[in-house]
């Protein structure tokens, strides 16, 4: 690890009640850049991991890894929320429902599947949020969305409450999961808690605490780190000197994107190819 930078990549463990906006600002701060942003939001009331880029960073956003996502999420039976989360008012109460059917529909929401986002949520309406418009108390005209949930991995099931590790694909709502959960095994669920573990490559176990940002220990890392999943290519001097001025290079290696490192082994940005040749995509300013 390094020492502050405002080029930056920074693991942020978000508590409960803050917003990823909130966790932004408090990162800013410690930097002292406005120039931050994250690669997915959490709820307020979740809690976790939030990948975050810094400086120029920032640039580089759309190419870190953040699939699959992992989450640990403690689903409660016998009530469903308009939220489908802890921090709702109850709309519904069920019987709880039996652990043969608990696990025969987390069969059926496994794999690529059809979900119909939360009313509660930041997917757009007609050019608004949906929660706008929820909070006005109209019902956001909102259409069932593609997404992959891999597994789920029962930690716990008991008649009130079932603690579960699901990995899956972006744009995935646990809140979802949840809600449907409880409607298809006849019964109603919400979710109590909330927690993201894992985003791609990155570990929640190498996350800085919020104690840490909120006094302006940020310990980051070099902007490399973000891109460790992509190939690399090594220029020399009159390479960096062309890649800087957006001309091509000859291209070497697989993949569709290479990031490229100077003769210091510095980042100097992403090339994408074409043909034989890598043609620079993002090139970091004054790299």
């Amino acid at each position: 690890m390094q020492a502050i930078s405002t080029d930056a990549f920074v693991l942020v463990d978000k508590p409960a009640g803050i917003t990823s906006f909130d966790a932004v600002r408090a990162v800013g701060r410690a930097l002292g850049t406005r120039r931050v942003g994250h690669t997915g939001t959490l709820d307020p009331f979740a809690t976790g991991l939030l990948v975050m880029l810094a400086g120029r960073g920032t640039r580089l956003m759309r190419y870190v890894p953040g699939e699959p996502k992992v989450y640990r999420a403690e689903i409660v039976f016998g009530s469903e929320t308009d939220t489908h989360d802890l921090t709702g008012s109850v709309i519904r109460e069920a019987a709880l429902p039996d652990e043969e059917q608990v696990r025969r529909v987390i069969e059926r929401l496994t794999g690529s599947i059809e979900q119909l986002p939360p009313e509660y949520s930041a997917r757009k309406v007609q050019g608004k949020r949906a929660y706008e418009l929820a909070r006005r108390g109209e019902t956001p005209d909102l259409a069932p969305t593609p997404v992959v949930v891999h597994s789920w991995e029962v930690l716990t099931l008991e008649p009130t409450r079932l603690v579960a590790r699901i990995t899956c694909g972006g744009g995935t709502y646990i809140r979802a999961l949840a809600r449907d959960l409880g409607r298809l095994t006849d019964s109603a669920a919400h979710v109590a808690t909330l927690r993201r573990e894992r985003c791609g490559p990155f570990d929640i176990a190498d996350a800085v605490s919020w104690d840490e940002v909120s006094a302006g220990r940020v310990v980051t890392r070099g902007l490399r780190v973000a891109l460790l999943a992509m190939p690399t290519l090594l220029l020399d001097e009159e390479g960096a000197r062309r890649v800087k001025h957006g001309m091509t290079v000859p291209a070497q290696g697989e993949g569709t994107h290479s990031a490229l490192l100077g003769p210091d082994d510095d980042l100097l940005g992403v090339a994408r190819r074409e043909g034989d040749r890598w043609q620079p995509e993002t090139i970091l300013p004054n790299a």
